[in-house]
């Protein structure tokens, strides 16, 4: 099988080709194609690529281009993991909220619309060339934010999955606390993308025992560390919230810490630096342990089961991803794209497993921040300094009439140059 990578120049592909390479039994890969414009750093990624394929034995063709028509032509699936403006658009998706008093974040507020507005013209645009190319191909986006792009993309007609490493990394991390394998551990992992909540921590399956109190009774002071959360809130809540909710939770908190520090996208960028030098070693031939600290970890193995399980011969598998709500969570509408559990197969694509039930506190959450995303797409697809205003005054971290006009002057001042229409 034929698969391609756009954004195939991102620091992060030797993680995604180091799966390919350990999994090959599991997605049988006769060519890999990177597809990136920043053509250096694209033949860099491309060489240390072929390297991890020959130390580990894999007999795919790994080929560089940046021509997308040319790149996508053929392929089986195509994973998009792009970053329009790259880290100095992230930069300032980080910065210039914080002048209002809000959270700086590349996926969360109004930064997160920021980066929405830039990607979905883009995605779209990659996505119509990938349906020339070969209409029956599946398109894998793991591009932030992912619930908005997936939604994008789904709306188009695109067939399209979003995946994000939050939930393979939680399945990971229960499952070395508790001491078992990961393929022992299912998750009750209900929500949006990056606005999630673990609900049961689940032995076997779907229907096996839940060890979620076991867990939490006796790791904790863990968990809460790795979540940047007091413990009490996990005892109260009976549940394990995904860190991004710590921006929803304990909002004037990070405001106040984002204001102290450098920015996360600063640290990236001089990672990336160190990165490359690194993959610039002809005797480099596999992903250094500083990719760790990059982020995006597990990613490789959860794009190589998605993949499997959508190019396989009438198998299927359950993972989680982003998909259609198709009334799973009865409170939102069918075509909100939410993130839970979901039966993957090729013939059908994902169907969502049932979910368990919501309680209230986490439903008017989701509700609010679904409505949002309608706003916010609306915006990426149409443009129009009104409707970025209502997409931020819309938005829970933000519900402020005059904090929305300022933050809609520094959005359209700080990203001209990638939106068109402004």
């Amino acid at each position: 099988m034929k698969l391609a990578v756009v954004g195939g120049g991102s620091t992060y592909t030797p993680e995604l080709i180091d799966g390919f390479a350990r999994l090959r039994d599991t997605l049988p890969i006769g060519e890999l194609v990177l597809i990136d414009p920043a053509t250096d750093r694209l033949e860099l990624i491309g060489a240390l690529a072929r390297r991890i394929f020959a130390r580990q034995g894999h007999p795919g063709l790994i080929t560089t281009t940046s021509d997308l028509d040319a790149g996508v032509d053929g392929a089986d699936a195509v994973l998009i993991q792009l970053r329009v403006g790259g880290q100095a658009a992230r930069l300032q998706d980080e910065t210039w909220p914080l002048e209002c008093g809000c959270v700086g974040q590349e996926t969360t507020g109004a930064g997160g619309l920021a980066k929405a507005l830039r990607t979905v013209p883009v995605v779209l645009d990659i996505a119509e060339r990938v349906r020339r190319a070969n209409p029956r191909a599946w398109i894998i986006d793991f591009t932030n934010p992912v619930g908005i792009v997936t939604r994008a993309l789904l709306q188009a007609g695109h067939k399209a999955v979003g995946l994000c490493n939050v939930a393979i990394g939680f399945q990971r991390k229960f499952a070395a606390l508790l001491d078992l394998a990961p393929g022992d551990i299912h998750l009750d992992h209900v929500g949006l993308n990056h606005l999630t909540w673990e609900l049961g921590v689940r032995r076997g399956g779907p229907d096996g025992e839940d060890l979620l109190p076991r867990l939490l009774s006796a790791h904790g002071d863990a968990i809460a560390g790795d979540l940047h959360l007091p413990r009490a809130v996990l005892d109260r809540l009976g549940v394990v919230p995904s860190y991004y909710l710590r921006y929803f939770y304990a909002h004037d908190e990070v405001v106040r810490e984002l204001g102290s520090k450098p920015s996360r996208a600063a640290e990236v960028a001089a990672m990336e630096k160190e990165l490359l030098a690194l993959y610039g070693d002809p005797a480099l031939d596999e992903k250094p342990a500083l990719l760790a600290k990059r982020g995006g970890a597990f990613y490789s193995e959860a794009a190589v089961d998605l993949a499997a399980a959508l190019l396989g011969d009438g198998g299927s598998a359950v993972q989680v991803v982003n998909t259609y709500n198709n009334g799973t969570l009865p409170f939102l509408p069918d075509d909100a794209v939410i993130e839970v559990q979901a039966r993957v197969g090729g013939g059908t694509g994902p169907v969502p497993l049932a979910a368990p039930r919501l309680d209230p506190l986490y439903t008017g959450l989701v509700s609010h921040v679904t409505a949002y995303e309608d706003l916010a797409l609306d915006a990426a697809l149409r443009g129009g300094r009104d409707r970025v205003f209502k997409a931020l005054l819309a938005h829970p971290l933000v519900g402020q009439f005059d904090l929305a006009e300022g933050l809609t002057d520094r959005l359209l001042a700080h990203n001209k140059e990638h939106l068109a229409w402004a």
